[in-house]
């Protein structure tokens, strides 16, 4: 398989390039700090934000490996507060990375997936795309509409032989997290809160996801396209009782 991960370099998105080149695939990194990326991928300087870097990019990564069979769409940046928390040039670049990265990679890498016989395309989706979170609006708008891509992508290139597919992580235990705890007033406590928030009671691991990701790549999810896999930890799904009652 030959893979291109953006936002390759770390968390997630670095969890996936392991898993994938632990498999045998050829990967392909897409990262600002592409120098970070895990050593066996073949690492490539790009910002999504930037339609001439992607496409730069795309292609120097399809003509090493030698085509694309599988394009994650893993870049992305959080964001905080309620609608009246971010102003407008910060909407516009949360959105920019989050949504419109996604539509610049995938539209420079199709050409290249049409070519394969096992093409797929997973998104890096978010729970916050489906239920309200505090102090989330920007972010959850950003995932919302990753969700929506997602599905409008798979009825548009079923014919042509391409799988889109998302998957949908709850509070996971990457750098951004970390840096979001440091933020807290008690950094302790917001980490126990946040834990508290997934019915399992801790953080979704980035292998987690990635192993999400990694099935939905590989010919046995063969019959899943437009589909959103939730690695949430119950966030979504459940609604425990608690032990007092």
């Amino acid at each position: 398989m030959k893979a291109l991960v953006t936002g390759g370099a770390s968390g997630i998105g670095a969890a996936v390039t392991e898993a994938l080149v632990s498999r045998g695939a050829r990967v392909a990194v897409l990262d600002l700090r592409a120098a970070q990326a895990p050593g066996r991928a073949l690492a490539i300087t790009c910002d999504v934000s930037s339609d001439a870097s992607v496409r730069t990019a795309v292609k120097e990564a399809a003509a090493s490996l030698g085509g694309l069979d599988l394009l994650v769409n893993n870049a992305g940046v959080g964001a905080q507060g309620t609608v009246e928390d971010n102003d407008d040039d910060e909407w516009h670049r949360v959105l920019d990375v989050n949504l419109l990265g996604m539509v610049r990679v995938s539209r420079a890498a199709l050409p290249y997936l049409r070519e394969s016989s096992r093409a797929s395309v997973v998104n890096t989706c978010s729970a916050a795309a489906i239920v309200g979170l505090p102090e989330r609006a920007l972010y959850s708008a950003t995932k919302g509409a990753v969700l929506s891509l997602t599905l409008a992508m798979a009825a548009d290139h079923l014919r042509d032989g391409i799988r889109v597919n998302c998957v949908s992580p709850g509070t996971a235990d990457t750098p951004w997290i970390d840096r979001l705890l440091a933020k807290a007033p008690d950094p302790v406590a917001e980490r126990v809160a946040l834990m508290a928030r997934q019915p399992t009671g801790r953080l979704v691991s980035p292998e987690e996801v990635a192993a999400a990701i990694v099935y939905l790549a590989s010919p046995m999810a063969g019959s899943c396209t437009g589909v959103n896999l939730t690695v949430d930890g119950g966030l979504l799904g459940l609604r425990l009782r608690s032990s007092q009652s």
